[in-house]
Parts: structure tokens; sequence; C-alpha cells
């Protein structure tokens, strides 16, 4: 069973929902991205979104589209990404991991080679932002040859219909975008987003993960009421970048992801009394 299934099914059966915490890939250097990964696993994080960096993040805002520079600057590359993520694996392979990326690096990589290296580093699934369900055929028959599992988004504006064909190939969980607009850490839980959720889980199974603007315990909190998981991105990544040089980085981001991860669960839950 992939990984991300398996972690979604047990936090189900315990009443609590999913962490995942996005990092670009390199930022501020592959090292460091192995360590958080981990320092983040140990603080009680579901799994990771390990971002390849891109010339142009068109669905991130700028926290994210600077982040991706800054790794692009050093020399990350997807196939650098894919070892960041197998270094990963081989220290927490309990962690699942989420390759997203856009289209472009996929073509460029080639699409059976990027799906077979995904599996070999040990991805569990891949969010191509912008590969829309039309476009997706040729894609989603080498994932599924090698069993990973292409998340796709839906937003406040997505259209039944949308819905329904995302709902038909998605697989690991569907990635429920809170706002329209780009990625960003906001003040803010959208007053419709639990109308938005109820819609979408109309037509489908797997688990709802909530992201863009995720950034507070309060967040978590609210949209754990009604979603299976949250991520969170920019605020982690502004909080990485922010204290780039600081010798205590790893335990700053673990305590931030802490705080989080606690939002997810019960009080009396044997897991709220710690991290693993």
């Amino acid at each position: 069973m992939n990984r991300l299934t398996h972690n979604f099914n047990e936090l189900k059966a315990r009443g609590e929902q999913a962490l995942i915490c996005f990092m670009t890939a390199g930022d501020p250097d592959p090292d460091i991205t192995v360590d958080l990964a981990c320092s983040l696993y140990g603080a009680g994080v579901d799994a990771i979104e390990l971002g390849i960096p891109f010339s142009d993040p068109l669905a991130d805002g700028p926290s994210i589209q600077a982040s991706s520079q800054r790794a692009l600057d050093t020399g990350m590359t997807t196939r650098k990404a894919m070892q960041c993520a197998a270094r990963i694996h081989d220290k927490v392979p309990g962690l699942p991991i989420v390759l997203m990326t856009y289209y472009n690096p996929v073509l460029r990589y080639g699409m059976q080679q990027f799906a077979q290296d995904a599996v070999a580093s040990g991805v569990d699934g891949v969010i191509i932002t912008d590969l829309t369900p039309e476009e997706a055929a040729e894609w989603q028959g080498h994932a599924n040859a090698s069993n990973l599992a292409t998340i796709y988004l839906l937003a406040p504006t997505s259209t039944e219909d949308r819905v329904e064909s995302v709902s038909k190939i998605c697989s690991g969980f569907v990635y429920c975008v809170s706002r329209t607009g780009v990625t960003g850490a906001r003040q803010d839980v959208p007053l419709d987003l639990q109308e938005t959720i109820t819609r979408i889980r109309k037509f489908t199974d797997l688990p709802l993960a909530v992201g863009f603007g995720v950034s507070l315990p309060d967040h978590v909190k609210a949209i754990g009421a009604f979603a299976d998981g949250v991520v969170v991105g920019s605020a982690l990544v502004d909080l990485i970048n922010t204290n780039r040089d600081n010798p205590n980085l790893l335990k700053i981001a673990s305590d931030y992801c802490a705080t989080l991860k606690a939002a997810t669960r019960k009080l009396d839950s044997p897991q709220a009394k710690g991290t693993r």
C-alpha cells in the first residue's frame, strides 16, 4: 500500500488530521533540506511535500517563488531534488514524500523516466500543479504503472464537472485550494471553505487536504473540523529563510511544526502528549 494511503488510514482511525509540510528542495542547501525533513518527521509531520524548483512557478506566491529562485541559483535540478528525496527516504523510511512540480520539468525529464526515478527515490506521490485532467492520460499511464499517486488540485471555483473528472483519476489525496490566487500565508480561514470541502466530498472517498494560506494552529484546528489534512507551505518556507544562518534552524522549524501538529490531535489522545 502507498505510504500516503496508509498514513491517512491510520490518522483517520485516531480521529486525527494529517499535517503535510512543504519545503523547496535545495533551499537553503540540499543537506539542510534532508536534515529538516528528518527533524520535521520527529516533530510529528505526516508527509513532506518537496518542491522541485522551477523558473516559472505560476501557482506560487512570492515566498515560494523566491525560495525556488534561491535553490536554482545554487544549482538545484530535478535530478538533484530526487536525490534529496532518496536521502530523506533512507533516513526516515516511514515519512511519505510528495514531489511538487510543474508539467514542463516532467516533460523535459521524460514522463516515464520521471515516474520510475521518483519511485526509486522513495517518492509516494506527485503534484504537477498545472496538469489538467484533459492532458493527463499519458502521465497517468506511467504513474499508475509505477504505483505513484498523482494528486490534483481543486479550487473553490472548480465546477462540478471538473471535480468529478479530477476525482476519477486522483490518488493519494485531493489537494483542496482554500482560496483563489497563489500560495501565501494568510491570517484567516475563508468562510466558504467548509462548503467547498462538502461539495468536493460528494464525488470522492479520497482524503481531502487543504492548502494555500494555512499558517497558524488555529487554522489547522478550524480546518480539521471538516477536512482530513492541511498543507503548510509559505509560512514554513519563510521561517526557514529567515533562520537560514541560525544554528538552531532545525529546532525552530520543528517547534513550529509541532505546534501545528498538536492542533490536529484530540486533547485526550496518547499522541497529544508528545511527538513520535
